[in-house]
């Protein structure tokens, strides 16, 4: 476990989410189904590899998300949310819902931010679904 640096809980949570790249693991997981390393790697969002590698080992060691063995390839590893990072989807849509106010032009957002209006609660079982796949 980290060392807290505050007792604010604004600092404890950015501790754990607040790079440039933890949520977006996250997102990958929870909305785009992704479970493999290539698959984060190729989601065209131009992480670098030594920073994927340290963020996914970092999410693991934090306790939200786990690498298990791929049932498909058992050589190979897969990474789901655990019940820590599924807590984190409501945070996520509420980030969907900022971007897209303030980034109305965005298609994507625009999508995203109609289904979380219309059926928020839909979208978060569904997110739940596919980070636990």
């Amino acid at each position: 476990m980290r060392d807290q640096r505050s007792e604010c809980p604004i600092a404890y949570g950015l501790d754990f989410f607040g790079d440039k790249w933890s949520l977006l693991i996250v997102r990958d997981i929870a909305i785009y189904g992704r479970r493999r390393y290539g698959q984060f790697e190729a989601a065209g969002e131009g992480i670098a590899t030594n920073i994927l590698a340290s963020r996914l080992k970092q999410l693991v060691e934090d306790g939200i998300i786990e690498k298990l063995r791929d049932p498909e390839h058992g050589s190979k590893r897969i990474y789901r949310l655990t019940p820590k990072g599924i807590d984190l989807l409501p945070i996520v849509v509420e980030i969907i819902i900022w971007s897209a106010k303030h980034d109305p032009d965005s298609p994507v957002t625009r999508g995203y931010l109609h289904r979380a209006r219309r059926d928020r609660d839909g979208l978060l079982e569904e997110m739940r679904r596919n980070a636990t796949a």
